[in-house]
């Protein structure tokens, strides 16, 4: 596990109080494991659930005057979910300072979005509670705002999910998707994906980052499926 000092510098905080965040990246099963009460990040985690909720709205909200309020919904879903959150954590390499009990391997850690979502949580849940508010919506600004502006509207739309359902009720097994290319200079990227079944390509699909591109892949996807 690496020095905690080493996060600090990724994510330009100069903390006030070292050992709240030591215990946002506390899991549970380290708790469990040493036979301890109320020693891990689940109450950061609840604070930080709640500040992400509060700064993606007020960003979507100032970002995009003329959205209707149910899109400005979907798209904080789509900006805070699970696979959003963990994919976060592991542009900062969360999971090498995440402590976790002797029952839950370092690799199962790294692959474990839940695992990574929680802790990401707990970890703004640490920022806002050691930084304040203004430090805590500067921080999730950096981490979401390419996602915000580069969704499109097939983000608002699940396709991923919805083809996922399809081929599951159909044959029992999942898609998945690969990278074919990686076009642009970084601030400007255009991502391509293949969709595959089986390694069967069912379809594929572009965009300025990886989520919309495989998005647009299970949109074409189902669109072939229904010709």
């Amino acid at each position: 596990m690496r020095n905690i000092n080493e996060l600090f510098k990724v994510i330009n905080v100069q903390p006030k109080n070292v050992q709240i965040y030591e215990l946002a990246l506390t899991h549970s099963s380290f708790n469990a494991d040493a036979n301890t009460k109320h020693n891990d990040n689940e109450r950061l985690e609840y604070m930080g659930d709640a500040v992400l909720d509060y700064v993606s709205a007020d960003l979507i909200f100032n970002e995009f005057g003329e959205m209707e309020p149910g899109n400005m919904s979907k798209l904080r879903s789509f900006l805070v979910n699970t696979k959003s959150l963990s994919s976060y954590a592991r542009k900062i390499d969360l999971a090498d300072f995440i402590k976790t009990g002797h029952s839950i391997s370092e690799k199962q850690v790294q692959q474990s979005d839940k695992i990574l979502e929680n802790c990401f949580e707990a970890l703004v849940g640490a920022i806002y509670v050691d930084q304040g508010i203004e430090v805590a919506f500067n921080f999730i600004k950096s981490m979401i705002h390419e996602d915000l502006m580069t969704f499109g509207q097939s983000d608002l739309t699940d396709y991923k999910s919805m083809l996922q359902e399809e081929m599951q009720a159909e044959h029992r097994e999942s898609v998945h998707y690969v990278v074919t290319s990686m076009t642009g200079p970084a601030h400007d990227r255009l991502y391509t994906v293949n969709v595959m079944f089986n390694e069967i390509v069912l379809a594929s699909g572009s965009g300025k980052s990886k989520k919309s591109a495989e998005q647009d892949a299970a949109k074409n996807a189902l669109k072939k499926r229904s010709v």
